[in-house]
């Protein structure tokens, strides 16, 4: 079984890096390019960026970011945000990124994960679930949908997903843990790779998480100290979490 992924994630808004909590509440911590090299250097096996304004004036910025991330990366990065078509799927794989994320639009068209891992392979696949109260949220977790969770996901895999990114909304930026019984529950059932996302708020957490699931993504803890990565990698193996050797791609 593949070593578990440890994925610092940056959400993006008009060229710089944001956080916030449960979705709102967002604050400027960065620039993308330095947080990724800090990232890249510090252990991180991979990273995900997510452009979380997603308008059409932001398009050009968030590509812009892609082609200056990919010049300075020797780690997979997946970018995800404002993907609605098979056309904004190559505009960011093209520019340098290994994956895109999409969730709003895959929900709207189930087709779009299939026509893009067509064109690209799964590996370049992430359906990202945007989760509460057990069932999907879209844009940017601001829309409750009746679509449950679970389903979803092995709807998503079955139609050529490459990974789920689950996210946690009332767990996001919390700081508490992640949503262990809904992450066990949708890696139960697919037998693709699954992302927990939301609630990291120190090295227990993430280790009960990558105790059950592939990978754990995590930002605040890392936002505040960008250097403190390699610090954390140690923790997760004192608590014996054995990750893959610094800087080796999948």
């Amino acid at each position: 079984m593949p070593l578990p992924r440890l994925i610092p994630c940056l959400d993006v808004a008009h060229g710089r890096v944001m956080k916030g909590v449960s979705f709102v509440g967002l604050r400027d911590v960065g620039d993308p390019v330095e947080l990724a090299t800090f990232y890249s250097a510090g252990g991180a096996d991979e990273l995900v960026f997510l452009d979380i304004a997603a308008t059409p004036d932001d398009t050009d910025t968030m590509t812009s970011v892609v082609v200056q991330v990919a010049e300075v990366l020797d780690i997979p990065f997946t970018v995800g945000g404002g993907v609605r078509s098979v056309e904004d799927a190559s505009r960011i794989i093209e520019s340098g990124a290994d994956r895109v994320s999409f969730n709003s639009a895959a929900l709207a068209n189930p087709e779009l994960i299939t026509a893009i891992a067509n064109r690209y392979g799964s590996q370049a696949v992430v359906v990202a679930i945007d989760a509460g109260g057990g069932v999907v949220h879209t844009h940017g977790g601001r829309v409750a949908t009746t679509t449950k969770v679970v389903p979803w996901a092995i709807e998503a895999a079955e139609r050529g997903a490459g990974e789920i990114l689950l996210t946690s909304i009332f767990h996001d930026g919390q700081r508490k843990g992640f949503d262990l019984e809904l992450t066990a529950q949708v890696r139960s059932e697919i037998s693709i790779p699954v992302i927990a996302s939301g609630g990291a708020g120190n090295a227990e957490h993430v280790a009960q998480a990558l105790r059950i699931t592939d990978a754990a993504l995590v930002a605040s803890i890392v936002h505040e100290n960008p250097a403190g990565l390699p610090g954390l990698r140690r923790e997760l193996e004192g608590l014996g979490i054995h990750l893959r050797p610094a800087g080796e791609r999948v």
